[in-house]
């Protein structure tokens, strides 16, 4: 069986849902769930820039995995967004990162603001995108080079997917679930997890 390594980014004032949600997605899926051959097709870890604890939005606290120079080579990233993307957007280490990960990993994802870090280091160029409804005019004025999308949950541009604000994280989750598993793994995983989604078959 393929399994896929997902990582997660987190820095402080990350908004919680951003990253817990797609976490959670992710890591409930299972291939034949309940029985004796069950298996998970998605190993789930956290990173931030120095991999020391984060304070996200609200006051949680989170350990991370792994640093930028000890995450694991993952074949799917999560770029969550929150109040903390305003600091970040400023910080050339982790932008040029995100960078050159375009070569090593299949597929970069956002939620929220986390969109506007692709935009900054460029991935997102000549590409459709969207972000938190409130962003979107921000996102359009600073970054014209991108076709914005708004009134959507996210964006696939194949290896480049964008979501909406905070609980659109998961709906993109599920995208992807889809997207690498089928429909009936999706459906199971939502099931599970008692999520109302639906997918056009």
């Amino acid at each position: 069986m393929q399994r896929w390594r997902v990582g997660i980014l987190l820095f402080d004032d990350v908004e919680v849902l951003d990253f817990a949600g797609p976490f959670e997605v992710f890591a409930v899926t299972a291939l034949n769930r309940g029985q004796a051959d069950e298996r998970k097709p998605f190993e789930v870890t956290t990173f931030s820039e120095t991999g020391n604890p984060v304070t996200a939005r609200n006051g949680l606290k989170v350990t991370p995995d792994y640093s930028l120079e000890t995450a694991p080579l993952y074949d799917l990233l999560v770029i969550p967004g929150g109040l903390g993307i305003r600091r970040e957007l400023e910080n050339a280490e982790l932008l040029d990162w995100i960078l050159k990960s375009r070569d090593d990993v299949q597929w970069i994802t956002s939620v929220c603001t986390g969109a506007l870090l692709l935009a900054k280091a460029g991935l997102l160029d000549g590409k459709k995108a969207t972000t938190h409804h409130a962003s979107i005019e921000w996102m359009r004025t600073n970054f014209p080079e991108i076709s914005v999308v708004e009134g959507v949950k996210f964006v696939d541009e194949e290896r480049l997917i964008t979501s909406g604000g905070i609980s659109a994280g998961i709906h993109m989750a599920f995208h992807m679930v889809r997207r690498l598993l089928g429909t009936k793994v999706a459906e199971d995983t939502a099931r599970f997890m008692e999520f109302d989604i639906s997918f056009d078959r």
